[in-house]
């Protein structure tokens, strides 16, 4: 395993205990298929939400919460799709996209961060 995969594996349990400890239920991590991956799958309340996880170690590459461009929210989307077909998920369930975004040791959770992308 490279470094790089390692050190991103460590951020999103960091994440997912962020999530937890703000009373999400932790559903799934690293979900993946031929599309793509999604890092956390919980569920907020009544919410099934799918969370990107950028990590920076400072601003020199960007804010973190930024780096989920078109394509990427476009596979997140299409591997939510696979999520909740497989899992049997009613399509009338409320979701959500967020990014959980690590600058250093500041965590920002963006609920929200962009809409279906189909």
């Amino acid at each position: 395993m490279s470094n790089t995969r390692k050190l991103g594996g460590e951020y999103e349990k960091l994440a997912a205990t962020y999530l937890q400890q703000h009373g999400c239920k932790v559903l799934e991590q690293n979900f993946r298929n031929r599309s793509g991956e999604i890092d956390i799958i919980a569920m907020d309340g009544e919410t099934l939400i799918f969370v990107e996880v950028k990590y920076r170690k400072d601003n020199a590459a960007g804010n973190p919460l930024a780096a989920v461009d078109f394509r990427k929210q476009r596979q997140i989307c299409k591997v939510s799709d696979f999520y909740r077909l497989t899992r049997g998920i009613s399509e009338f369930m409320p979701m959500r996209f967020d990014v959980i975004g690590i600058l250093g040791e500041e965590i920002t959770w963006m609920k929200n961060a962009f809409n279906y992308v189909g």
